[in-house]
């Protein structure tokens, strides 16, 4: 008998494990046959799907009005697929794909424009520094509605991209349309573009970084260029300013590495698509080339993507003061996916987030300081000062500066005295530095 109660009694323990362990096994044989029904279904749906397309495609290839290759109906029905998604993934056939590669070299030909599309027109991201789009006043946010009169609307990305480029020394003209000004028409001279990724300059003390765009040489032109500034000028350099107004972007190592090349620690950029293990980042190493000196960043709509991840990184990190307009805000990672017959696809496949855990995307990236573009012109009738007064005391001759002439067609203009961001940009660094001398002194 106390065997039997024995064994009662680890049953009754035992039987809230066995049945739940029963009934689990019950329910999920209840639910794979579903599951597997449910999955049998979505397969029909996408069969039945894939069975239309091929009725359309034979019905355009036998009633048609006119002849149609075959190869352009398959590849304009992969690019709308890829285009509905958003606008920055598309198909590359092999041409596009062979153009892509060459313009991350640095060199190829065209207009010098960085464009997206936006309600069906095409906008523009960007023009490049020294390129026909920039000397013609194209600016960020222009929308091109027209291409040698003929409608954008309507066009996919590549076509529009088509009918842009041409043979060099060739002209095109855009229709363009500016806020809320009347569209305008701009005939371009279609050029070899050399891209100059990094140009350099020094104001008095402060060395000037413009980034056009981020190439495969832009970080090893970066890094020369400040060394050549310390050899120069040695104890003397100020700080540094990094322009990346109009900059539209690049390759997302070059990004990686230039924002590295002024951090001595920490995380970079963050990469995150649609599954969590597929979440990638990237990190600094220890090196600052600007050796601790003060860095201001310049920034407006015109900086997109890896201009985006710059200057997201040096701001969550304090290296670096932000000044000028909200960025463009492309904040999306696409990869170039190589398909058979040398083409490819060009996928979103995930997002770009600031060291704070802040996505780019349609955000932008806000300055610290917010300065709108603008330029600085003399007022007429020149400065008046208390020696300038009739019969003020202690008046001082002023003697006229003779190096002034009225002829000053053929003087460079001086960028720090005409642009306005820039000029902030440099008094924000003088500020600084006269501070911390001030501060040092016994």
């Amino acid at each position: 008998m106390q065997i039997v109660s024995m064994l009662f009694k680890q049953f009754r323990q035992l039987r809230f494990f066995i049945l739940p362990f029963i009934c689990g096994i019950l329910i999920a044989g209840a639910i794979i046959p579903s599951l597997t029904t449910a999955q049998s279904n979505k397969n029909d749906k996408i069969y039945r799907q894939l069975g239309l397309f091929g009725d359309i495609f034979q019905r355009v290839r036998e009633s048609y009005v006119d002849e149609v290759d075959e190869k352009d109906l398959v590849e304009a029905a992969i690019n709308g697929m890829l285009t509905s998604l958003d606008p920055h993934s598309s198909f590359l056939n092999n041409d596009h794909f062979s153009d892509m590669q060459v313009q991350t070299k640095g060199k190829f030909g065209g207009l010098g424009i960085q464009i997206t599309m936006e309600d069906g027109l095409i906008k523009i991201i960007s023009p490049i520094d020294g390129t026909p789009a920039a000397k013609a006043g194209i600016q960020p946010e222009d929308l091109i509605i027209a291409v040698d009169d003929e409608a954008i609307r309507g066009m996919t990305l590549n076509d529009a991209v088509d009918r842009l480029r041409g043979a060099v020394g060739s002209t095109v003209k855009i229709t363009v349309k500016r806020s809320t000004l009347d569209p305008f028409d701009v005939t371009l001279n279609r050029e070899t573009i050399k891209i100059e990724s990094v140009k350099a300059k020094i104001f008095e003390g402060i060395g000037y970084l413009r980034i056009t765009t981020f190439s495969e040489q832009t970080t090893s032109g970066l890094t020369q260029e400040v060394d050549k500034m310390f050899q120069k000028h040695g104890d003397k350099l100020q700080g540094f300013v990094l322009d990346l107004r109009n900059n539209p972007g690049g390759l997302l190592n070059q990004a990686i590495s230039v924002s590295d090349a002024f951090l001595e620690q920490g995380e970079i950029v963050s990469t995150r698509g649609r599954n969590d293990e597929n979440a990638s980042r990237a990190y600094a190493r220890s090196g600052d080339i600007a050796k601790g000196l003060p860095v201001v960043v310049l920034i407006n709509s015109g900086s997109a993507s890896a201009s985006e991840i710059v200057a997201g990184a040096l701001k969550d990190h304090r290296r670096a003061v932000l000044l000028g307009t909200r960025s463009f805000g492309k904040g999306s990672v696409q990869s170039v996916i190589p398909l058979s017959g040398n083409s490819a696809m060009r996928l979103t496949t995930a997002r770009y987030y600031t060291p704070s855990g802040i996505s780019i995307q349609a955000k932008g990236i806000t300055p610290d300081i917010e300065v709108a573009l603008a330029r600085i012109e003399e007022l007429e009738g020149g400065i008046t000062r208390e020696e300038n007064l009739k019969g003020a005391l202690d008046k001082r001759e002023v003697k006229p500066d003779s190096t002034i002439t009225n002829d000053t067609k053929n003087v460079p203009v001086d960028q720090s005295k005409v642009d306005y961001q820039l000029a902030r940009a440099l008094d924000l660094i003088r500020g600084v530095s006269i501070f911390k001398n001030k501060a040092i002194r016994p």
